[in-house]
């Protein structure tokens, strides 16, 4: 049997949930990683790591073996650094059988509240909208004109352990935007890792898939639901105009609208653990207490891939 061989460009929150689910199943797992501190932690768990960046390419030799690669480094102004410098490298992959392009549903743009699919029009509101459609495009191409086994993944916002709606009000930072009307869509790192497996495990070469779960919901709800989980007051409501975000959060307020997720059950069979906010911030607070010695429970997140799940 080939070796199963992970290489993500950008080990972040998402690459790192999957890398450490197929780890466990016995693939090699390597990617790159930005700061010093992280990279060492990520060694010590036994990653291969590579630096890369727009100005500084892959050494020779870092991509030798790779089976699958997962691309979750996002475009900046001059379009996506991994096509920009390793294109013609990853097109030469003679043993290459999956890679994933993690986008964002920022691509369909403002909808007001309705719904769209992976065959709705492409129309970004914004620039990191407009550059992930660009970045789309390059990917496809690349299937297109040399065969490689590009999947996209349009991501909703993510959550999990560590990067939830209660992290945010312990340290203050949370926020209750008062914008009637306006709801997101939204995804459980478990439940995308879920589907990153099943599209390994059942790859269709230039596939589109919406990542999300069934509930669109109104932002300011779910912290008010997460705040009474921890027992807490939630923070007031306040005017977008007042709010103050930064313009990453600010884009989530520009557009408004339902994403669909039936292409994902109904090609992948995926069945979401956590359907909604409120079956997901209730596993996120059970985790927690496991952690912190009040019971046990494994992570979904460092589940190894059964069976079913080969090639991830």
């Amino acid at each position: 049997m080939t070796a199963r061989h992970l290489f993500c460009f950008g080990l972040g929150y998402t690459a790192l949930a999957l890398g450490r689910r197929l780890a466990a199943g016995g693939w090699a797992v390597g990617g790159t990683c930005r700061t010093d501190r992280k990279a060492t932690a990520l060694r010590e768990a036994g990653f291969a790591l590579a630096s890369f960046d727009r100005d500084h390419r892959l050494q020779r030799g870092a991509l030798d073996g790779v089976t699958h690669l997962l691309v979750s480094i996002p475009p900046d102004a001059a379009g996506d650094p991994v096509l920009s410098t390793h294109r013609d490298d990853i097109a030469a992959l003679s043993g290459l059988s999956w890679v994933g392009y993690l986008s964002t549903t920022g691509v369909y743009g403002d909808r007001g509240g309705g719904w769209v699919d992976e065959t709705s029009a492409l129309l970004p509101s914004g620039e990191r909208g407009r550059r992930r459609v660009a970045a789309e495009r390059g990917w496809l191409d690349l299937w297109q004109s040399g065969g490689v086994p590009v999947h996209i993944f349009r991501l909703a916002g993510i959550y999990g352990p560590g990067r939830s709606a209660f992290d945010a009000l312990r340290s203050g930072t949370a926020k209750r935007i008062d914008k009637p009307g306006h709801v997101f869509s939204r995804i459980h790192v478990a439940d995308l890792t879920d589907v990153l497996i099943a599209s390994i495990s059942k790859p269709r070469p230039g596939a589109v898939y919406n990542v999300c779960d069934n509930d669109p919901s109104r932002p300011e709800a779910v912290v008010a639901h997460a705040a009474a989980l921890l027992g807490i007051d939630p923070p007031p409501l306040v005017p977008l105009e007042a709010a103050r975000l930064s313009p990453m959060a600010r884009s989530f307020y520009d557009d408004n609208k339902r994403v669909s997720n039936a292409l994902i059950k109904k090609e992948l069979g995926v069945s979401l653990c956590y359907p909604d906010y409120r079956s997901g911030l209730a596993a996120i607070l059970v985790e927690e207490a496991c952690r912190n010695g009040r019971g046990w429970a494994s992570s979904p997140d460092e589940r190894a891939p059964t069976s079913g799940e080969t090639a991830k």
